[in-house]
Order: C-alpha cells, then structure tokens, then sequence
C-alpha cells in the first residue's frame, strides 16, 4: 500500500475528487492533507473523510524539518500537491526524489512560475488571444512549474471565452485526469 499526502492551499475540489477516485485503487491511501491555510476548506474535506490533517506556518515549512518528520512518521510513500502555492523546499525533494508531484492549469511551459496560478493563469489566456490551454501535470523540482512533465491535456479557447469560462473548461481536464495520473504513477512504485 503506497501512502499519499495531499498538500493544499484553498477549498481542496482537487483534493476530494482525489481522495474519492483513489479510494478505488487498494494499492494507494491518501493517508494525510497539509495545508499552510487554517482556514482552507480542504481541511474540512479531510475530517469529512476521516483523513488526518496539519495546518503549518512559513517558518515550519521552511525554516524545520518538522514537516518532513510528520511525513515520515506517517510513512507517506508520494506527496500530491493540490492547490498548494508555495515553493517546495528542497529537503523535501531531497527526500521525496520524483516523488512530488503537481498539477498546474496550462500547458507548460507557458504561463509558469511564481504568480502564476489560478485565476491570473487564465486571464493571461484571455489577455493573449490563445487559441488553446490544458492542464500540466509534472514532477517537482527547486523551480516553479519547471518539473519533468508527466502528462498534458488539452482544451479549446473560444475568443469569447472569459477567465472563468476557461477556469470551468480546465477545472473538469483537471478532475478527468489528476486522480487517473496520480494511480498510474503511484501503483508503478
């Protein structure tokens, strides 16, 4: 049984549509959620599954291994990033080698890097006239968005397309494919 940890910044729909599709698979457990956010709804996902969660500042993520004690005395095998906005640490990825991985809404490399996520992804969209977009699921590196790339899919941009009409398009790649590549991934452990 490989165990995951699921580190989240917001309201956590990536992360529940996870949880529920992994529940599927009897060779991975989401056995933990992370969040720097106390008051980030993934967290009431996570008693809502009965799953053990931590909330942790800057200085803990940063600064102590105490995070990186918490995953080992909870013997997580692979950590998913769902929603989280902060630069992994490189004890971390030391630690957990090709075994972080994120999902970013566009097709990397464009509209990567620091800032670029959620909403100011998908206006940068707009704002250039983009024909098309997708998700990016990759591998964590010492750089934002800058992982080997695991998987790409991608959708269509209307020019009448707004930020959230897009963020809608990207919302439901991202629910299709995260949970699918995350058990592809984790069962090849």
């Amino acid at each position: 049984m490989n165990k995951i940890a699921i580190f989240a910044s917001g309201s956590g729909t990536n992360a529940e549509n996870i949880i529920k599709t992994c529940k599927e698979n009897k060779k991975i457990e989401i056995t933990t959620i992370f969040s720097n956010n106390k008051n980030a709804y993934v967290l009431q996902r996570a008693v809502n599954h009965n799953i053990k969660h931590y909330i942790f500042s800057r200085t803990e993520f940063f600064d102590s291994q105490e995070i990186l004690a918490l995953l080992k005395e909870d013997n997580i095998d692979f950590i998913v990033l769902a929603g989280f906005l902060w630069l992994i640490p490189e004890y971390l990825i030391n630690a957990y080698p090709n075994k972080i991985i994120n999902i970013h809404p566009a097709l990397l490399p464009k509209y990567g890097g620091k800032g670029m996520y959620g909403m100011n992804v998908h206006k940068a969209i707009v704002e250039n006239k983009e024909k098309e977009t997708g998700i990016t699921i990759h591998y964590v590196n010492r750089e934002y968005d800058k992982g080997n790339i695991i998987f790409q899919a991608k959708c269509n941009v209307l020019p009448t397309d707004s930020a959230n009409d897009i963020a809608k398009k990207v919302h439901e790649l991202e629910y299709t494919h995260f949970p699918r590549i995350i058990n592809d991934v984790v069962s090849k452990l």
